[in-house]
Parts: structure tokens; sequence; C-alpha cells
């Protein structure tokens, strides 16, 4: 358990984030979503912010590893491993928070009691559960060194990683009662930034492996990584861009909700993606000398990662903004009252960090099983040397 015990204070702040944050989340098991700062106004929060969130962090390393075999970039075979673990546990953060916003655990079963198969929820479910499933025998073969297996099963691994981004979008996109998601291109968003988040978060975990002296990452792979995300970060502000375009065009219907975003009560979260997510990494990123820094390809790599996460929040509270129905007078104080504010409480806040915590465990937990640490080939195969450099001595 190298990774659990190199830094153990490191592991202790996790293991206790995540005590608290199963602790919160059984007390919300008892006290229902009432003791959440949701509502009838905004049914949704950071939950599924989050699960958003973490299925884009996911796509990085499950793309990087089953191009490896698709498009044979051998290069990316050197970190196919480490870029399937973190996939994993993304995945599974994702879905932690889909069963959390449930509100009770026990509700799971109606999804497959009665399926409304018209539902993108359940098209979600579905997806993610395969995802899930071939990450898990991508993990098993790779650990074996069964590569025609790997190989075959990156064939599905790819659209996959696309689909599952894909269907999450349509969550949002094929909703029409809400202008701010309504969207044809919404599921093309959903895969750019989650290519450009997922990738970032692969060379800050690769670079911080190489720092602890666990996992070797040539210096040529990384930079060659961070041109690829520049590269992201460019389509995925292309795509917003157009998306902003065809909102705010005189006459357009989306007018209001672009408002709302850039100078309204999400505006903060919107202009800290564009700026701090998008404009200054891709301005680091796009001169080949910069990305052979490793230290500003890992801060251009955190601030794609925090963009996005504002990119989620921006995305998912926006349209709680505007109520998609206007009642009668006294609706808006009422019990099913179509406006209001949302805040998360002190529960969803402990569990918000006790689920990545948690994660971040089982991928120190996975990494020190199944990844060698730097320099343990070289170190192996000495000995063996030394004994053959003896015997040639002797003879």
């Amino acid at each position: 358990m190298r990774l659990l015990t190199k830094n153990k204070l490191l592991t202790g702040v996790l293991a206790v984030l995540s005590v608290a944050g199963v602790g919160a989340w059984i007390y919300q098991l008892m006290g229902g979503l009432a003791v959440t700062g949701m509502s009838n106004a905004n049914s949704w929060g950071l939950y599924i912010a989050l699960f958003m969130f973490f299925v884009g962090l996911s796509a990085g390393g499950l793309i990087v590893a089953s191009s490896a075999s698709v498009f044979h970039i051998e290069k990316y075979k050197q970190v196919a491993m480490p870029a399937i673990i973190l996939s994993t546990v993304c995945i599974c953060c994702a879905g932690a928070f889909v069963l959390i916003d449930l509100g009770g655990i026990q509700r799971i079963w109606h999804l497959f009691a009665s399926p409304n198969l018209a539902s993108p929820l359940v098209w979600d479910i579905c997806v993610i559960t395969l995802y899930l499933v071939i990450n898990v025998l991508y993990l098993r073969f790779m650990h074996r060194g069964a590569e025609h297996a790997v190989a075959v099963l990156s064939r599905f691994a790819l659209p996959t990683a696309v689909l599952v981004h894909s269907v999450t979008a349509w969550i949002f996109g094929l909703q029409i009662a809400k202008e701010g998601w309504f969207s044809a291109i919404m599921a093309p968003i959903f895969v750019a930034s989650a290519m450009d988040s997922g990738l970032a978060l692969l060379l800050i975990v690769l670079v911080a492996l190489n720092a602890a002296g666990v996992f070797e990452t040539p210096k040529r792979l990384i930079a060659s990584l961070a041109g690829l995300l520049a590269t992201c970060i460019a389509i995925d502000g292309f795509l917003i861009f157009c998306e902003a375009l065809t909102m705010g065009y005189p006459g357009a219907a989306g007018a209001e909700t672009l408002a709302v975003m850039v100078s309204g009560p999400t505006a903060p979260f919107f202009w800290a993606e564009v700026v701090g997510g998008l404009a200054v990494p891709f301005l680091i990123l796009v001169f080949a000398k910069n990305r052979e820094r490793t230290g500003l390809v890992v801060g251009a790599s955190v601030l794609v990662v925090a963009g996005v996460l504002c990119k989620r929040l921006w995305l998912l509270l926006t349209a709680f903004v505007i109520p998609n129905i206007v009642g009668a007078p006294g609706v808006l104080s009422g019990a099913w009252m179509m406006a209001g504010s949302y805040a998360p409480t002190a529960v969803e806040v402990l569990i918000v960090l006790g689920v990545p915590s948690l994660g971040a465990l089982a991928f120190m937990a996975l990494g020190s099983k199944l990844l060698a640490p730097a320099g343990a080939e070289e170190r192996a195969s000495a000995p063996a040397a030394a004994e053959l450099d003896l015997e040639a001595q002797t003879a």
C-alpha cells in the first residue's frame, strides 16, 4: 500500500473527510432532502453538478488508454494503467452522486421495477453501468497482460466514452421546459469539456505520481498530452462561443438566459470558466516551450479542471433562475413555488467533500496494487545483470 503510506497526513485527511461525508449522508437519509438547500424551485443542486463533473473527468483516462490501441498511438500505452484507474474511480464517484441525489437509496429499485424507457435518465444509468463494466474489464485485462483482449475491448470503450457524455448531456438538452438547457449542441459541449477536464486531471495525477516516485511518465509524453489538452480547450471554447452567439443574436429566444449567464447570479461561474478555465490555460499551452515546463502544465491543468467545475455550476443553475411556469398571484410563495434561491447546506458540502475523498483513497489503493514504482523494472533487472557479469568474469 505504497501510495496510502507514503503521505500519511494526506491519507489521514482524506479518511476524515470520507467518514464525515458518510456521516452526513446517513443524516440526509434520516432527514430526507429537506436537509439540503434544494427545493421545488431548485430541484437539482451540487449533487447533480458534481455528477456531470465526474462523468466528464472520467473521460480523459479511458479515451487516452483506448486511443493507444484504436489509433495505434504507442506512447499512450505507457500511461494506460493509471489512466484507466482514474477513469474507473471518477465514474464511481459520478454514480455515487446520482444515488445520493435520490434522497433514499431504497428508491433505486424503481429503476428496475418500472423503468421509463423514454427517459434520458434511464438511458444514462444503463450507459454508465456499461461504462463501468468496460473500465473494470480493461483493468483486469491490462493487469493480466492480455494485449489482444485489451485491443478488442478498446474498440468498444472509445465510442462508449463518447456515448456516456452525450447521454448525460441529453438529460438537459432534451428538456424543452428549461430554456437554458434546450440545445442541439449540448452533447458536443459536454464531450468537449469532458475531454479537456479529463485530460487535465490525468496530467495532474501523472505529475503527482512522478513526484511521489510511484509511476514514471516521460516528460516528452507529458508535453504531448498537454498539446492535446490545448486542442480540446480550443474546441470547447469554440462550442461555448457558438452557443452564446445563438442565444444572444437579436430576436433569439435565449437572450434572457444569456443575460443571466453574463451578468446575473451565475455570471461569476461563467466568467471564471471563460477566462480562467479556457482563455488562460489555452494561452499557456498553445506555446510548445510552455508545454515542456511541468509547473506550467500542472497550473494550466488545475485551471481547466476548476473551469469545467464552474461550467457545470452555471449550466445547471442558470436554468433555475428563470421559472419555466408563470403562476397566478401567490404561487411564488406557495407550497409549489416556481421561483426561489439555492445555497448548499453544510450537509451537502460535507457529502461533496466526502465522495471525492473516498475516490482519492480508492485510487491510491488501486494504484498501490496495480502500478509499478518508478524504476522498478531497472532495479529488478540489476541483480540479474550483475550475476551475468560475474559469470562472464569467472569464465
